[in-house]
């Protein structure tokens, strides 16, 4: 996909999978599992979908990376629990398949720091040692989630894991940012804090052509239905706000939608029903 001076792709870092009944919150489970993958354990089918951004800006090539998938720092526990699954998927063979080794990427952009995000920022480097996954890239992470991160609530906590991200700083890679301005030409953020205290959705635009990246506002394309809100968001009612304002957004403007977690579409349009939004047109990435 095209955008302005930015070639857009979507990487595959892998597959996982998490609790329906915390996926989905309310809504009862005959409804949900009609529409997607259950397994024996009650757990979703789920991918970890990145974005990569190239392009030429001030005559630099910059090689943009969004979200990094969930790593490879797992013990067999954590494998186990979240059915983590790189046999047809992993970040670092969808870079290469691209034509992308680590040295390549300039700048990595962390919607957040929760392990199915932040997990493949950073890799073991030997001798008990962890280190950034890209050792020329600056990471971008909004100062406010930073501090949450470090200090969240008890009901996220498990969410966070230090390894993922406090190397970031200690290697004088992290930027932290303050809002939405842009941090390249056409790439801005809009922040969601029902979530996650400041998420930041990369929001990418040549005038024409806009595309959000949901990450955890709206993981699937299931979640564009209002009330599908998953139980993990900290503050439930606040991303019923956000998503109702993003919905609306990107029915009135047509933008893309990028799903993070969804095994179903990787992107999409929505329109307007009378009922809330449904999906419009499947788009390509």
């Amino acid at each position: 996909m095209q955008i302005g001076p930015y070639t857009i792709t979507a990487i595959e870092a892998g597959e996982f999978a998490l609790d329906g009944g915390a996926m989905f919150g309310i809504v009862p489970k005959p409804l949900w599992e009609k529409k997607i993958g259950v397994d024996a354990r009650n757990r979703i089918d789920m991918r970890l979908r990145c974005l990569l951004i190239r392009g030429e800006i001030g005559g630099k090539k910059r090689t943009i990376l969004v979200d990094t998938g969930m790593g490879t720092k797992w013990d067999a526990k954590g494998i186990d629990i979240y059915r983590i699954d790189y046999s047809r998927y992993d970040l670092l063979r969808s870079l290469a398949g691209a034509g992308i080794q680590p040295t390549d990427v300039t700048d990595v952009i962390l919607t957040h720091c929760h392990f199915d995000h932040a997990g493949g920022a950073t890799t073991a480097a030997g001798e008990g040692q962890i280190a950034p996954s890209f050792p020329k890239a600056t990471y971008y992470v909004q100062q406010a989630h930073w501090e949450w991160a470090q200090h969240p609530s008890d009901k996220d906590w498990g969410s966070f894991m230090a390894h993922d991200f406090l190397p970031l700083m200690e290697a004088k890679q992290l930027t932290l940012l303050a809002g939405t301005d842009e941090i390249f030409p056409g790439i801005g953020f809009r922040l969601t804090n029902g979530h996650t205290a400041a998420l930041q959705h990369p929001l990418i635009t040549d005038g024409t052509t806009t595309l959000f990246y949901c990450a955890d506002l709206l993981p699937t394309s299931l979640h564009v239905g209002i009330p599908w809100i998953m139980a993990y968001d900290i503050r439930p009612l606040e991303t019923l706000a956000e998503k109702k304002a993003v919905l609306a957004d990107a029915a009135r403007n047509r933008w893309i939608l990028a799903f993070e977690h969804c095994p179903l579409v990787a992107a999409a349009r929505v329109e307007p029903t009378e009922k809330g939004y449904r999906i419009a047109d499947v788009v390509a990435l």
